[in-house]
This record gives structure tokens, C-alpha cells and sequence, in this order.
């Protein structure tokens, strides 16, 4: 790079305040000289510089973003234009949209006098894409360009000009790893999303919406992993059940102050055992000290910071969005005052000047003493800061880059984030803080119990990091040996709790741990969530998936496959990351992916009728009709012609009520239908045509079956005709009837048994016979040779049915019991009845039935739930609960826990033994 004759350069940056910043940096705002371009947005500014001693004549300007949008061929981009599955294969290419064609027009103008062109765009692989989209624009016009790229991760003088003095070539690694992403989310998201919005929205009352007409029910492959994580744990909490546990607490108050000891095997849920352990130190209350441990314990800095800990602690230090902070990061980036906001490195180079940022800090009125403390030697609080083990390759942790006591035009949130900034920076290259922590164990009856107490002996980065605090309390000396009687030492109970919703920074932690997204566009996910009405955020920043983004999970779940979990994004991102290295080439995994999700797709489109049955959960059905929306309830294709009309083709539909129908397509002028049993959960129309059936072709049907809706001799699984040949068809209508017999159903995820319609009640004129045993006249329920010797009473009886599983009638009402799995940790996996009714208390374990026990009301019952699985369960008292003090005195309201009479205590019982 030499040469005396100056030579014209093109600089293009990412944004117009970008290419300002590095125009007035480089030119020191002399002989600066400003233009406009065609786009009044995107001006060009000129000046003169010397690169490595090569005179140049600096033209910059800028692009707004991408510059190109990837899309499919004209025929394919209308949403009736094709199946959504050929959009897997639709050709798609890059075009620069008609809002940017008057940027397109400068750099070609600006390109075709220049030898030079230099790259100022984000140094990450999004930056790197747009580069590439500048470059294919510039060279069209101008073969002989000179390329350079400019790496720079702040915009502050020394960056600018290191990075312009040792410019390098532009990554097409990075750029593929894009373009491949960019292909692959096109497809999934174009292909999903017109499927689940052509299949839905017109089908039901969408009534959140302002304007149904426009709404897209879209799916993107980082969006709906993160609806995922936040339904996965709406669900977690609504399934949980509420168990009961006992715990022993003991204190001790002395001249020097109170110590609170816990019990150290933390709670117990057998009752009679805590009660039991409890008494005996009760009747023993001496307690012995019988360890005394005196440690110093550090509580070390925070990392440099990262672009997902940015987003994390300013939405848990300040409940600002995601979203928000990056603007606002952004912001100061382009003004200078801090590093570049977009990166995943957290540990510093060795290279990196530390004391030159601390020094620039000093002035400060609120943290620039501290600054002046690190810098001291004698003070010994400086510390070179330790790292997270992460680093892109391309930015350094976020820091200050130019010193500031807040600007005029910052809102509260520029002066928030900007502090952050610089604390932690400070707080990173500090002294962990220093405490003395006590702690003691005593020993009563056998049973230990420990208190702690921590006071700080050194601060050091506490005093300037005033988010983060470490709370402790001093606790009286004790001394090896030493005995003393408890003031207080109680039973008290509690109750398991659910885990809370998530926050935005949880939800940040569990896409950054599953790799969904990049630290750049994560929260460009999270507010796709609230945009699209999948997901609400209350004023603690915790997500709830709402009616719409929970039945589309549902939906996908209940077809077996796992597209809300993080699982196949996780592995593209690995992918893409592979290209950006050079390890895997971009065609390969473009192949790889697509022929997975095409798949994945055929698959959901084929099992549409569970996303249908999902949304009916939620959601009324509409009366709109139309061409794609009566497809609604269509499940095969044509099974015959219609022998009634002669016009049209009979076609297997599913009705709103989850019931099964043969139906002429030329309805309502013909009313030919052929009705199928009851009891259907799946049925599709096969290849399969009857050899018996006239006039043919008569296409076979694949129909799966309840098993608690069938005799248990009968299959499942059943390949049947619909032309009158099939005896098997005409016996199971016979059974079952052709209306829904109403099953039990198991609740999941914490959904209560829904609710039977009164389209499902109607049934037949017929009577139906007997499952049991095939005669007509009473009920399956009322079968003689199904009823049970148990005390002539319904109530507490066990009834078998076909498929070997067992029920229970509640013994306070009769009405059937619901089944439950308990998900606790001393009970996990363990199964019990309970009644469905509110009001009642019935509740027994599984394994205790065999024990001729039929259950109890009260004590241990699981609380009820609201319906579709939203309710809220309450927690219990614990009225049955036995309390004594140390001393022997009643806690009022409280009984003998062994013969139940309140004028004494089980530690005095006469029946004790």
C-alpha cells in the first residue's frame, strides 16, 4: 500500500451515525466536506487521509441495515400460490427491496470512480453478510475494486484509526453462515407459518386480535423453542401438586443477641415421623454444641460483561426489556461511550489496556474515588479479572470507551445502562469481597440442627458494584460443649410450591444455554412472543403463554413431534456455527436441515386434526366458510362418488364435535352421509380400494380406536369399508353408537378432564348394548356381571375396565375419582385418587387400595384445579397439626396427635405406647 498520486476510497458503514463517527474521527473535522447522496438519509462525507503512506481521497457513507432481502420467485411469494411444502424447494434469491433502491444507486455511482473500497459494517457475521451484500452492488459496476475490511469494536479515536492502519480482507465464512440461516428460517417460517394460519384463522373466534383480517399466526424455528420454554413451565406449575410437609425449628436467644437454628434434614413429609422425632426432643430439649467452624469466605466479581448478561442484569437490576437495551446499548455505542454491544466474549486480552479505561474514570463524582483506589499500588484492590471461558473472536466484553457524567439529551435509561456499564467494568477488575462466617451445630435428642452468621470484613468490589450485596447477621459465641435449653422449639408445617414464571432473564438464560439464537437477535424473539399474542409479560417481567400460544404447543405436541423444544434449532445454530469456521460447507447443512424439517412438516400437515382439537380447547368454533376454510374438518381425501346425487365425491370429514363422518361435498343440496361409530380418535382415508363394494372405487379407511371406548376384544387399529361390507364397522356402531361415549380422560400438563358437549351427549335412536356383555337394557356402568361385592355400596368400589386400567368412586359423593402421579421428591412417581368435586377430600394412594384402604377425606388432598389447565391451587392448612413449645405449653387450637382429644398433648398421652 504506497504510492504518492491519491487514490479514492469508498468507506460504507452499517448506519449513517456510524459512518458521521468514523468521518469526523479520521478527519479530525478538518476539511471535512458533507454531501447529500440519493438518499437524503445516507449522506457522503469527504476529506483527505493517508493509509500506511498512501494519499487517499475518503468518500464515506452508509447502507441502513441489510441492504438485500432473501425471498422466493414471484409465483411462489402469494400465500395460495403453491402447497406450503414446495416452498422446502421454491427457488429464492436476493434482491434489494424497493425502499433501499436509491442506496443501491449511490454506491454504484460513488463505486464506479473509486480503487478502493473499505467494509466499516458490525464486526459479527450479521455485519459480515451485509459487506457481502455491499460488495456483490459495488463490484457489478466497478470489477477492479480494491476490498478491505476495517475491524473495530468501539467508536472512539484509537480504535478507528488502529483499525483503518491494518485493514484485512472481509470473511465469506461468516457471510455463508448467514445466508444459510437466512435460507433455512425463510422456508421453515414461510412454510409453517402460512399452514398454521390458513388451517386457523379462520376456522375460530380469534377475538384477541384488533384486526382478524390481517392476522398471521406466524412460526419461526427461534421463536416458537422460546414460546416453548415459557408454556413448558406455565404447565410445570400447573400440574404441580401441592404436598404437606413437616419441618422442626429451634432458637435461641442469649444476652449477645438470637440465633435461629434449621433442622439439617431440612423437612419431612411423613407426619407421624416428624411428629414423633419432634417429641423426642421435646421430652430431651438440652441442646449440645457440638461444632464450631470460624472460615473466611469470598464472594468473587462478576465476569466482563457479555451481550446476554447485559440484557440479564439490566432486566433484573432495572426491568427494562431485552429489547429496550439493546436500543439504548446501541445508542451509546454510536455516540462512543461504549464498547460494541453485540458480543459473546466475556475475559479481556492480555493486550487490552485495563488501567487506560479505570484512568479515564477518575473524574467521576459518584464512582471515580473508587477508580482512584484501583489504580492506587498500596490500596491493593486491583485485580486482573478472571473470564467466563467465552470468546467470538471478534469483540472484546462490553466497556466504557469515553467518559461521561450524563448527557443532555439521555433519558433515565442511557444514564442506567451507561452506569452499569462502567460499574461492572470496574467491579471486574476489583478485590472479591471478604467475610468471616460463623457456624454452629447442636445436637438435641439425637437430631442436629445449625445456625450461621457472616459479617464482611472487606468490601472491595461491593463499594462500587451497589447492584449485588451480600447479606449476613452475627450470631452469639458459642463454645465446643456448651449446653443451653432452646427459648422456642416448634413443629410447623408447610406446603411445596411450584416454580415461578419465567423472567426475562430467566428466559434469556435458557435460550443462551439451549443456543436458540444469537446473542444479537434473542431479543428480537422474546418480543416476537408479545407481538404475535403467544405470550404476556406482567410487571415483574414474567412470561404467561396466552390461549393462542399455548394450543399452538399443545397442537404440535400432542403430533409427537417436539418442534417447541429447543432441541433441532439447537442443533442449526451448532451447524451454522460449523460453516462460520469452515468445518461444514453451506450447502450441506442446507440440504441436511431442510430435508429434517420438510419432513417435520409433511408430518404436521397430515396430523392437522390435532392442532384443530388443541385451538377447540381454547377457542369457539367460526361460521365462516370458504374453499381452504372448510378444510377444517377434512381428514382424508375422496373415499367414493356419491351414490345419492351422482354430482359429487363423499368425503371423510371430522365434525366439531371430535366425531367422524362420510359427508357429500355437495352439501347442503344433498344430505347423503354415512356415519361411523363412536369412539374414533384418528381415521385416514388409504390407497386401499374394496373388492366387494359397487359402484366402486370405494377407498378404505384406517380408523384407530379408544381402547376405553371399544370391548376389549376388539382392535384398536382397524382397516375397514364404508360400503356395507365391513360387519366389524356395523357391530361397533352397534356398540358404541355413532356419538361420542364420553371417556374419561386422563388429564395432562395439569388440564382438567374437559367438560363432555352437548353434541358429543346426543348418541342414537338405537340403544346401544352393553360392552361387558352385548346385551341391551341396562348401561355398561349398571352390568350384572360387572357389579361389586363391596359393602352393596358404589361408594370406595374399584371398577376394571377393558384395558386392565382401574378407577375409584370418591366415598363422600360417589362421583368417579380422577388419577394423579405425585411429582414431590419423597413420593415421585408414586400414583393416588382423588375426587374431581371441589368440596370433597377424598384422596387414597394407589398402592394402599390392596390394604382394603378406601381412602379419607381432609388430610392430605390435593387442592382442585380451574379449568384448561389455568386454575391456581390453593394451599392447605394443616388443622390436623400437632404444636408444642419446649417448655410443654399449648399452642392454641391444637389436639393429641394420638387419640385426637384436645385437653392434652402427646407428649403426656395415656395412650402413648
Amino acid at each position: 500500500m504506497s504510492g504518492s498520486r491519491p487514490i479514492r476510497v469508498l468507506n460504507v458503514a452499517e448506519k449513517p451515525s456510524v459512518a458521521k463517527a468514523v468521518a469526523g474521527i479520521l478527519s479530525r473535522n478538518r476539511g471535512l466536506r458533507v454531501r447529500d447522496g440519493r438518499s437524503r438519509y445516507n449522506r457522503i462525507f469527504e476529506f483527505e487521509y493517508t493509509i500506511r503512506s498512501q494519499a487517499c481521497h475518503m468518500l464515506v457513507t452508509s447502507v441502513t441495515g441489510h441492504l438485500m432481502e432473501l425471498d422466493f420467485d414471484e409465483r411462489y411469494r402469494k400465500w395460495y400460490s403453491c402447497d406450503p411444502s414446495d416452498l422446502y424447494s421454491a427457488p429464492v434469491r436476493k434482491h434489494v427491496p424497493q425502499d433501499k433502491v436509491d442506496i443501491k444507486r449511490c454506491l454504484e455511482e460513488e463505486a464506479r470512480k473509486c480503487q478502493w473500497l473499505i467494509l466499516w459494517l458490525d464486526c459479527d457475521r450479521e455485519g459480515e453478510n451485509i459487506a457481502f451484500e455491499v460488495v456483490e452492488v459495488c463490484t457489478a459496476v466497478n470489477h477492479h475494486l480494491n476490498i478491505w475490511r476495517a475491524r473495530f469494536s468501539a467508536l472512539i479515536d484509537r480504535e478507528i484509526h488502529e483499525a483503518v492502519q491494518n485493514l484485512v480482507r472481509p470473511n465469506q465464512l461468516f457471510a455463508d453462515a448467514v445466508d444459510a440461516r437466512q435460507e433455512i428460517d425463510l422456508r421453515i417460517g414461510a412454510s409453517f407459518t402460512r399452514f398454521q394460519t390458513m388451517l386457523l384463522k379462520d376456522a375460530f373466534v380469534l377475538d384477541f386480535a384488533g384486526d382478524e383480517k390481517n392476522l398471521v399466526l406466524s412460526y419461526g424455528p427461534c421463536q416458537f423453542p422460546t414460546l416453548g420454554f415459557v408454556v413448558e413451565r406455565f404447565w410445570e406449575i400447573q400440574s404441580h401438586e401441592p404436598e404437606e410437609f413437616w419441618t422442626i425449628n429451634c432458637s435461641h436467644t442469649s444476652n449477645e443477641g438470637i440465633a435461629t437454628f434449621n433442622w439439617m434434614r431440612g423437612h419431612m413429609f411423613d407426619h407421624t415421623c416428624a411428629v414423633i422425632i419432634y417429641e423426642m426432643c421435646v421430652e430431651e430439649p438440652t441442646a449440645t454444641v457440638t461444632r464450631v467452624r470460624n472460615q473466611e469466605k469470598l464472594k468473587y466479581p462478576p465476569y466482563p460483561l457479555s451481550t446476554i448478561e447485559l440484557q440479564k442484569r439490566a432486566s433484573r437490576y432495572f426491568r427494562m426489556s431485552s429489547e429496550h437495551t439493546m436500543k439504548v446499548a446501541e445508542e451509546l455505542y454510536q455516540a462512543g461511550f461504549i464498547s460494541y454491544p453485540r458480543t459473546e466474549t466475556d475475559g479481556f486480552s492480555v493486550n487490552t489496556d485495563l488501567h487506560a479505561i479505570v484512568r479515564e474514570q477518575q473524574g467521576h463524582p459518584l464512582w471515580g474515588s473508587y477508580a482512584q483506589q484501583l489504580l492506587d499500588p498500596e490500596s491493593g484492590l486491583w485485580r486482573n479479572p478472571g473470564s467466563g471461558g467465552h470468546d467470538d473472536k471478534a469483540h472484546p466484553p462490553i466497556h466504557p470507551t469515553k467518559f461521561s457524567t450524563g448527557e443532555s439529551r439521555w433519558s433515565q435509561d442511557h444514564n442506567r445502562l451507561y452506569e452499569l456499564v462502567v460499574r461492572h467494568f470496574l467491579a471486574c477488575v476489583s478485590q472479591p469481597a471478604v467475610g468471616a462466617e460463623t457456624t454452629v451445630e447442636i445436637d438435641i435428642a439425637g437430631e442436629l440442627f445449625s445456625a450461621s452468621g457472616r459479617v464482611i470484613v472487606a468490601k472491595n468490589y461491593l463499594d462500587v458494584y451497589r447492584f449485588e450485596s451480600w447479606g449476613g447477621s452475627m450470631i452469639p459465641n458459642y463454645l465446643f460443649g456448651q449446653q443451653f435449653v432452646p427459648t422456642s422449639l416448634t413443629l410447623d408445617s408447610g406446603v411445596t410450591r411450584p416454580p415461578p414464571l419465567l423472567s426475562e432473564a430467566d428466559l434469556l438464560s435458557c435460550m443462551d444455554k439451549a443456543g436458540i439464537g444469537t446473542d444479537a437477535t434473542m431479543h428480537d424473539h422474546i418480543k416476537k412472543l408479545l407481538d404475535r399474542f403467544y405470550a404476556t409479560k406482567d410487571t415483574n417481567t414474567r412470561f404467561s403463554p396466552t390461549n393462542l400460544g399455548e394450543a399452538l404447543v399443545m397442537g404440535y405436541d400432542e403430533m409427537g413431534y417436539e418442534l417447541w423444544k429447543p432441541y433441532l434449532r439447537s442443533m442449526m445454530e451448532c451447524d451454522m456455527k460449523a460453516v462460520s469456521v469452515g468445518t461444514k460447507r453451506k450447502a450441506e447443512i442446507l440440504e441436511t436441515c431442510l430435508q429434517q424439517m420438510k419432513a417435520c412438516f409433511l408430518d404436521a400437515k397430515s396430523n392437522k386434526v390435532k392442532l384443530l382439537e388443541a385451538m377447540e380447547i381454547f377457542f369457539e368454533r367460526s361460521n365462516r366458510g370458504g374453499g381452504v376454510r372448510d378444510e377444517q374438518h377434512d381428514v382424508g381425501q375422496v373415499v367414493r362418488s356419491c351414490g345419492s346425487c351422482h354430482e359429487s365425491d363423499m368425503v371423510l370429514k371430522r365434525k366439531p364435535d371430535g366425531n367422524f363422518m362420510v359427508g357429500c361435498l355437495h352439501f347442503p343440496h344433498c344430505r347423503n352421509v354415512v356415519w361411523l361409530p363412536g369412539g374414533i380418535s384418528e381415521a385416514a382415508v388409504t390407497s386401499q380400494i374394496c373388492n366387494s363394494c359397487t359402484p366402486g372405487p370405494v377407498f378404505k379407511i384406517q380408523f384407530k380406536f379408544r381402547r376405553i371406548a371399544i370391548p376389549h376384544h376388539y382392535n384398536v387399529d382397524h382397516l375397514g369399508c364404508i360400503g356395507g361390507c365391513d360387519d366389524t364397522l356395523k357391530e361397533l356402531i352397534e356398540i358404541c353408537g355413532t356419538g361420542s361415549r364420553n371417556p374419561v380422560i386422563t388429564p395432562a400438563r395439569g388440564r382438567r378432564p374437559m367438560e363432555p358437549s352437548s353434541n358429543a351427549q346426543r348418541g342414537t335412536t338405537r340403544q346401544s348394548a352393553c360392552v361387558h356383555c352385548r346385551q341391551t337394557g341396562h348401561s355398561s356402568n349398571d352390568c350384572p356381571s360387572q357389579t361389586s361385592n363391596s359393602r352393596g355400596s358404589q361408594r370406595g368400589r374399584r371398577l376394571s375396565l377393558q384395558n386392565g386400567t382401574t378407577t375409584l368412586s370418591c366415598n363422600a359423593c360417589g362421583e368417579p375419582c380422577i388419577f394423579r402421579t405425585a411429582n414431590t421428591a419423597n413420593n415421585r412417581g408414586r400414583k393416588f385418587y382423588k375426587c374431581q368435586r371441589e368440596e370433597c377430600n377424598f384422596f387414597v394412594w394407589e398402592d394402599s387400595i390392596d390394604n382394603n384402604d378406601t381412602g379419607r377425606g381432609g388430610a392430605r388432598s390435593p387442592p382442585s384445579r380451574g379449568s384448561r389447565g389455568r386454575g391456581r391451587g390453593e394451599g392447605r392448612s394443616a388443622t390436623n397439626v400437632s404444636f408444642v413449645t419446649a417448655t410443654g405449653e399449648p399452642i392454641s387450637g391444637r389436639r393429641c396427635f394420638i387419640c385426637g382429644d384436645p385437653s392434652h398433648f402427646a407428649n403426656v398421652c395415656p395412650n402413648r405406647g
